[in-house]
């Protein structure tokens, strides 16, 4: 799909839960960067307030960056009312979580003006609460476009959507991670690995479908076969706590770092070895597009696999796709 040709820029504003260091979060970051102004200009707008991590970044990019809710995050009342009158000043209202968007499509229908509403699935539906999948799947017929990020992604959805959700290829910015290999020299020096280590490298939320316990015991397995091992895993969340506990009773010493949050993914990847994932279930890890990018070779299972049958790496310069009416 394209855009018709129109005087000023189509007006997307971007709705997500949270901007946390997450995949559905980097991406809005990487299609950011592409961006042509001229022909799209992106907003975004988040309900979860501590969850901010991102919105330097996108504001350093020249977008607009709205809080929804107080910290009461989805159970403030309020915002889906800030949603209705920012959107009334924008052509496109795409949402990106399906909690968020089965409150918000039918408000959004309700203007007068309404802008087109266009949803991408990012999740496989099962990773989601019951409630959420029902009232995902009962307002997803108010979208005018919905897309998902893989295959299985859309597999997972119910049936009767199937036919109805359109695969769109995302992909990171290839240019500007491809020119950060030349940074490896200085990474591997600053972090203090050896000309010797073999860095494996993971990036994972440390939330249960990541199964760090899994990788877990195959690092200490596969350092006890080769010492020249070192594992690295970028990432936070709610099991963080626990998981640092439980990487202990391994005593894998210094060959194990969790860095937990890091601003820079990328820059830990350049000076890696081997990227790995130990998921239960992914539906487009974007931190294994960005280390395919970056050099080093992917190992262990992303999602079963479904993420290499079902998408192509590719750059992100893939902003104009919104339909105006």
């Amino acid at each position: 799909m394209t855009v018709v040709d129109r005087a000023e820029p189509v007006r997307v504003l971007h709705v997500i839960k949270g901007l946390g260091p997450g995949g559905a979060e980097r991406l809005l970051v990487s299609i950011a960067s592409v961006a042509d102004r001229s022909v799209v200009d992106h907003q975004v707008a988040y309900l979860i307030d501590w969850k901010r991590h991102l919105v330097p970044e996108l504001e350093a990019l020249g977008v607009r960056v709205h809080l929804l809710a107080d910290r009461r995050g989805m159970s403030d009342p309020g915002w889906v009312l800030r949603l209705r009158r920012i959107a009334r000043d924008v052509d496109v209202v795409h949402l990106h979580s399906p909690a968020v968007a089965a409150l918000a499509r039918p408000v959004l229908r309700s203007l007068r003006r309404r802008p087109m509403l266009a949803s991408t699935e990012h999740n496989l539906w099962g990773s989601h609460a019951a409630p959420t999948r029902v009232a995902n799947a009962l307002t997803l017929p108010l979208d005018d476009v919905r897309w998902a990020v893989s295959d299985e992604v859309v597999s997972s959805s119910w049936a009767p959507w199937r036919r109805r959700t359109e695969v769109l290829v995302h992909g990171v910015p290839r240019g500007a991670l491809q020119r950060r290999r030349s940074e490896r020299a200085g990474v591997r020096a600053a972090h203090g690995w050896s000309d010797d280590d073999v860095v494996v490298t993971v990036v994972a939320n440390m939330r249960w479908h990541k199964d760090y316990p899994t990788l877990f015991e195959a690092a200490a397995a596969a350092i006890a076969d080769e010492p020249r091992l070192r594992f690295v895993s970028i990432g936070q969340g709610p099991l963080e706590d626990e998981l640092r506990r439980l990487l202990g009773t391994f005593a894998l010493g210094d060959r194990f770092v969790m860095l937990g949050y890091h601003e820079d993914p990328a820059e830990v990847l350049a000076g890696s070895d081997v990227f790995t994932l130990s998921s239960r279930h992914e539906g487009l890890p974007i931190s294994l597009l960005e280390a395919m990018t970056l050099g080093p070779p992917p190992s262990g299972s992303a999602g079963r696999g479904q993420i290499c049958r079902s998408n192509r790496q590719q750059d992100s310069k893939t902003t104009n796709i919104y339909p105006i009416r």
